[in-house]
Formats: structure tokens, C-alpha cells, sequence
């Protein structure tokens, strides 16, 4: 990451709530074909999220603990805080001395921005302001939230206007949050309606439809030059397993995640 920060603009998609098995079984049946196109060897790696819903996960994320690989550790993280006893921290980490990534990302020379989606990014209170106010430039609609049908494609041309608008040779780290897989998600399944509510078809829907979209975000940002791209759940959601529903909680369908990174190349 020494190497990328500096040289590399910078993507981080949250696709918020997504489901481990989910994004597994739809990547495995071709479903996904503009993900999978990016995914190493066109499967997800499997990892647990460093928190249960989205203020903690983000928080954590922010300081450099990305999702951790689901294997015996220890394993080197691509950002850290200075932080003396890491185990976690080789050469190779991008280490900062600033509270988050962000605000290191920016002395860089970095232009950061956030694209918000669920509540904890919609600034309309203390709380919804917390995780967007970390970014120079932040950006969040009632068009982009997760009672919105078309909310991922809203916040893709919004993407698209941000890169628009860059100077060509201003870096950008560019910050996601997905909202489309988070409930209430039956509007992105035909025949589904609000009487029979979410599931995990819904769901499996809801990352589809993302999917139709992820390319023209992929594409805006490697338009000015290669981009660091990363894409994870920040925690998953339970639609009825062992009985339990939504997160916050101490499940597996919770704690397990999808993650990838790689790159995305400039446009010839």
C-alpha cells in the first residue's frame, strides 16, 4: 500500500448488509457478472466483519481494521494507526498518524469523499454526521437511502459527477456506502411486495441489481487512472436463521463477510 497511496486513486464500496452465502452463491451461478469480473479467480473471499452494524463497522474500517481473512491470523492489514505492539503491521501496511485513513489519506494530497446510503450517512442529526464529517466533501439524498428503489444507480452518477468535476491530476479516495441490500430491499425482486417483506431473495435481488450498475462506478474511477478498489459487506443480516432477524448481533450470517480487492485499470 506504500506503493499505491500517493500514485493510485482509491475506491472503498460498502455494499451494506451483504450476506456472506449470498454473494457466494450468485458469484458461483454467474449472476454477477460485472463483480465477478474483478474478483480474484471470480469468487469472494470469505472474512469476518470487525463489527455488527454499520456505525461500528465503519468506525472500525475507517482505522484501518478492515474485514479480517476467516483463518488463523496473524494477517498484515493494508492500513494501520501507528500503533506500538501491532501484529498486524509489516512494511508493506500503509501506516498513518492521524486517528482514521481518511484524514491520513487527505495530508496525502488526497481529495476524500463520501457517498452515503443508510441512516448513519444521511447528516440529519449528530449521529448521521459523525462518519460522513471524516471526508472533505460528502454527499447524501433521500434518493440514495434504503427506501429508495433506485438508490445504487443514484449514487453511481453522483460518483460520476464527483470524478467529472476533479481536476485531472487531483487524487481521489472515494468512499461508497451501498444501501440497496439493507432492508427494506422486496422492491428489487419482481413479485415480491411489502406484505411478504424481505428475504433472502430479496436480497440476493437487491445484489443483482447492484450489479447491473457496478460497472459504470468501476469505470469512472479508473477513467483519470488506475484505481485501488475495494469492495466488502461491512457486516451481514439474518433473515430468520436459528430465528433471528436483521443484525446487531451475534450471528454467522452477521459476522461473515464477502471481501476483494484488486485493481481497476485506466480506460484505453
Amino acid at each position: 500500500m506504500n506503493e499505491v497511496v500517493g500514485r493510485d486513486d482509491l475506491l472503498l464500496l460498502t455494499l451494506d448488509t451483504l450476506r456472506h452465502d449470498v454473494a457466494v452463491e450468485l458469484a458461483a451461478a454467474g449472476r454477477l457478472p460485472n463483480l465477478a469480473a474483478h474478483l480474484p479467480g471470480g469468487v469472494w473471499e470469505k472474512r469476518h466483519a470487525p463489527g455488527s452494524f454499520t456505525y461500528a463497522s465503519h468506525q472500525a474500517m475507517f482505522a484501518g481494521f478492515l474485514p479480517t481473512p476467516a483463518s488463523p491470523g496473524p494477517h498484515p492489514r493494508l492500513f494501520a494507526a501507528r500503533f506500538a505492539g501491532s501484529e498486524t503491521t509489516e512494511d508493506r501496511t500503509f501506516v498513518f498518524d492521524t486517528p482514521d485513513v481518511v484524514s491520513a489519506l487527505a495530508a496525502r494530497g488526497y481529495h476524500t469523499v463520501c457517498i452515503g446510503g443508510v441512516g448513519f450517512f444521511n447528516k440529519r442529526g449528530a449521529l448521521g454526521d459523525v462518519l460522513p464529517g471524516l471526508f472533505q466533501e460528502s454527499h447524501w439524498e433521500p434518493e440514495f437511502s434504503v427506501a429508495s428503489p433506485t438508490s445504487f444507480e443514484s449514487q453511481v452518477a453522483r460518483a460520476e459527477q464527483v470524478v467529472s468535476e476533479l481536476p485531472a491530476r487531483q487524487r481521489l479516495f472515494l468512499f461508497l456506502n451501498a444501501s440497496a441490500l439493507h432492508q427494506p430491499n422486496w422492491f428489487h425482486l419482481e413479485g415480491a411486495g411489502r406484505d411478504t417483506g424481505d428475504s433472502r431473495l430479496t436480497h440476493a435481488a437487491a445484489l443483482e441489481y447492484v450489479d447491473r450498475h457496478v460497472g459504470r462506478l468501476f469505470s469512472a474511477m479508473s477513467a483519470r487512472r488506475r484505481c485501488f478498489a475495494i469492495v466488502c459487506s461491512d457486516h451481514g443480516t439474518a433473515y430468520g436463521d436459528d430465528g433471528y432477524t436483521g443484525h446487531r448481533l451475534g450471528h454467522e450470517a452477521v459476522w461473515t463477510v464477502p471481501y476483494s480487492h484488486f485493481f481497476l485499470e485506466p480506460s484505453a
